[in-house]
């Protein structure tokens, strides 16, 4: 199997699995070795893990939430204070897991994968199950970018641009953002920068249906702007930020003067739904010039391609750049696409936006 991008070629991924049930443990451990992952430690719960790790550091670690004696959520903040290492959330299917899980994603965790209430044999003995490709991901994150996110202080609030330039542009701006692996950290840094006066924002975060909600009110907490998860034909209107649902794509329509949200289902685009590249070419398609696309942190290359509709369509575009992404890997398609204006370091986004 090929090695992860940030270890030397042809090293192996090695991986512990941190999961207080015996049965879940042996059947993440025995996945991730049939798909040539080193499966160097089972553990119960993280104080028995530490003195495994300790013998032999792991590329990634496969953790657990709820645990005896010390939570996912406690040895996830340890790990990224003492040695920050690639870490996949294994979450429950719940609202409670969903929370959690938004948690750890926004101190530091890369991904995770989640386990259902019910159907756990089945979910277990499925390869496909999204375990290998997020712990593949997670090998070859950028942990100093991890480590930068989670230590840093709350951006600054930016102020809102002046009336008058805003009337002598238009009133009808709207900007796009999309962003897959390690985008929960990244959208709330730009998010929490932003004045309620912003133009509304539309976002696809690739996320199962059950976590978008949580996702929505967590931020919705954190941000100047109302942060909501949307429903078919919700407005896009000036301090307003709609995050797609999971399960469905979104799309963007004017209606009059104003733009509104379509949310439908339908197939996998890019392998994902909501997909970014469905987002960005109805953006382009309705808003052209009028509209702001940014691409985040993210795996594969979706969003690229409609990113660069929009910058054809005259929108200004920007890419986040590698040394602050997570995961540089949609951003990175997207800038050989020639489809962003711009690189942007992560913390340089919110005041490109306001600029524009």
């Amino acid at each position: 199997m090929p090695s992860s991008p940030h270890l030397p070629a042809g090293r192996v991924i090695t991986a512990v699995v941190i999961d207080d049930s015996a049965i879940v443990r042996t059947h993440l451990a025995e996945t991730l070795k049939a798909a040539g992952i080193d499966g160097i430690a089972t553990a119960g719960d993280p104080l028995f893990a530490l003195p495994k790790m300790e013998a032999r550091w792991p590329d990634v670690i496969v953790l657990d939430v709820e645990m005896p004696r010390m939570d996912g959520i406690t040895f996830l903040r340890k790990i990224m204070h003492d040695r920050p290492t690639p870490v996949v959330m294994c979450s429950t299917l719940t609202a409670a897991g969903a929370t959690t899980t938004l948690q750890a994603l926004a101190e530091g965790a890369v991904s995770f994968v989640t386990k259902p209430k019910l159907g756990l044999r089945d979910f277990l003995a499925d390869p496909s199950n999204g375990l290998v490709a997020a712990v593949r991901a997670a090998a070859g994150a950028n942990v100093k970018a991890m480590r930068t996110l989670s230590a840093s202080a709350p951006p600054a609030l930016l102020p809102a641009a002046s009336s008058a330039r805003a009337m002598a542009e238009t009133t009808n701006r709207v900007i796009a953002i999309g962003s897959s692996t390690g985008g929960v950290m990244a959208i709330e840094t730009v998010l929490r920068a932003l004045p309620r006066t912003t133009p509304g924002i539309v976002i696809v975060q690739h996320m199962p249906e059950s976590f978008t909600g949580p996702l929505a009110q967590r931020l919705n907490g954190l941000c100047q702007m109302d942060v909501k998860e949307a429903t078919d034909g919700d407005r896009v209107i000036d301090g307003r930020v709609l995050i797609a649902p999971g399960g469905r794509h979104m799309t963007l329509l004017r209606s009059g003067a104003q733009y509104v949200v379509c949310v439908r289902d339908g197939p996998l685009v890019n392998r994902h739904k909501p997909s970014v590249d469905v987002l960005f070419k109805s953006v382009a398609h309705c808003a052209g010039a009028n509209a702001l696309g940014v691409i985040l942190t993210g795996m594969g290359d979706d969003g690229a391609r409609g990113l660069l509709e929009m910058r054809h369509a005259g929108a200004h575009t920007a890419a986040q750049d590698e040394a602050s992404c997570v995961v540089y890997g949609m951003p990175k398609v997207a800038v050989e696409l020639g489809a962003a204006t711009c690189t942007l370091p992560l913390q340089a986004v919110a005041p490109w936006l306001v600029r524009h």
